[in-house]
């Protein structure tokens, strides 16, 4: 009889101890994961071609790229548009850029410039994006145009690129520079 009671009294532990070793298992969606950039260049330099002629050459101090694709261009970027003969038409800079990869769409935020340099006129706003497929800038914000002969401000405004041919949505102001 002891004998007997020694064993359920054994099997009684491991019972109690195997239940205690048990890891729960965690929720996979609760989980906390790093939502941080998994690459990170410095000194970026890209080029953009169109049937192997060079279209677009853009720069950034700093690229973060996430999962996904996207990317942030947290301390800015520059950028220079050019005619198929290599000529730069215009350029763009910013103090913040976010790259939407799959849709080819930049946003660019904080003293936001676009400078037509053929026609010398220059576009001033604190939040432009930049349509990459389409080709197309747009914002729905102030802008200010500075061209040699006056000054345009408005909200919104839809152009190329290039800052070629422009429409200004909503203009509130036009000043002339000559006299």
């Amino acid at each position: 009889m002891n004998r007997k009671c020694w064993k359920y009294v054994l099997l009684l532990t491991f019972a109690i101890t195997g239940a205690g070793c048990r890891e729960d298992l965690k929720d996979p969606d609760k989980e906390v994961k790093y939502k941080g950039p998994v690459i990170e260049n410095k000194d970026v330099f890209t080029l953009y071609s169109d049937s192997a002629k060079l279209m677009i050459r853009m720069k950034a101090p700093v690229q973060q790229e996430f999962e996904g694709g996207d990317g942030v261009f947290p301390k800015g970027f520059y950028v220079e548009f050019m005619q198929q003969e290599g000529q730069v038409t215009s350029t763009m800079r910013a103090n913040y850029g976010h790259q939407d990869k799959g849709k080819e769409i930049y946003f660019a935020k904080g003293d936001v410039q676009v400078h037509n340099i053929l026609k010398q006129e220059k576009l001033e706003t604190e939040e432009l994006y930049w349509d990459r497929r389409r080709r197309k800038i747009y914002t729905d914000k102030f802008v200010k145009i500075t061209t040699p002969n006056r000054v345009v401000t408005g909200h919104g405004l839809r152009s190329d690129q290039n800052f070629e041919n422009y429409t200004i949505q909503k203009i509130t102001g036009v000043f002339d520079l000559e006299e």
